[in-house]
């Protein structure tokens, strides 16, 4: 269960019941945040927001009020998590990469109410100063290269590179590319975990190992 950041103090030794927060980061009053998460340097997190347990955010992380963010889940250096986001269980955000969550910004007009909603599904890589643009879906276990700009949705366990995204691959939970081709049909097998991964109607599905 998340606690309370106002109870966590600066800089405490790590425990199994305690956030631990550095002495510069901010933690805005109401806040929540799980047991054994770890805010380091700079890091800014607003008083909305609703963190699990075992997290981590590195330096000039910031993470808005209308945000969900799992257990286990990292965020690199320089990530602004803003809101309407949300981040499930072992999301991996990537160094500087960035969310947005207004589609047509403009200056002088105001478009807070126009919010769209973006969602990172459980185990999901999102790689250095990749850019996921507001209102889509990063699915379970996919993959986001490096530098790589996501316009639509990303199925479960893809691979995405390039600017805009396109689909190369499929990348197993373990985080290794599997032997399918991008689309049609097939079978894999991850030599790590002995997971079978099924590619059907540009769809894949994970057969756990027994």
């Amino acid at each position: 269960m998340a606690a309370d950041m106002t109870t966590a103090s600066a800089d405490a030794p790590a425990s199994a019941s305690s956030p631990v927060v550095h002495s510069t980061a901010i933690v805005d009053a109401g806040a929540q945040i799980g047991a054994g998460t770890r805010v380091w340097h700079w890091v800014h997190i607003c008083g909305g927001a609703r963190i699990g347990a075992g997290c981590s955010f590195g330096q000039n992380v910031f993470v808005g009020n209308d945000v969900q963010i799992g257990n286990n889940v990292k965020v690199q250096n320089n990530v602004s998590v803003y809101d309407a986001v949300t981040l499930e269980d072992d999301v991996f955000c990537g160094p500087s990469m960035v969310f947005t969550n207004v589609y047509n910004p403009r200056s002088a007009v105001a478009r807070k109410s126009e919010y769209r909603r973006t969602l990172v599904r459980q185990g999901a890589t999102i790689g250095a100063n990749a850019t996921i643009v507001c209102g889509h879906t990063v699915g379970r276990y996919a993959f986001v290269g490096a530098g790589a700009v996501v316009q639509r949705d990303v199925p479960d366990f893809a691979l995405v590179v390039g600017v805009p995204a396109r689909r190369i691959g499929w990348m197993s939970r373990f985080g290794e590319r599997l032997d399918l081709p991008a689309s049609g049909e097939g079978e894999a097998r991850c030599p790590h975990t002995g997971d079978r991964y099924v590619l059907q109607d540009d769809a894949v599905t994970l057969v756990p190992a027994a």
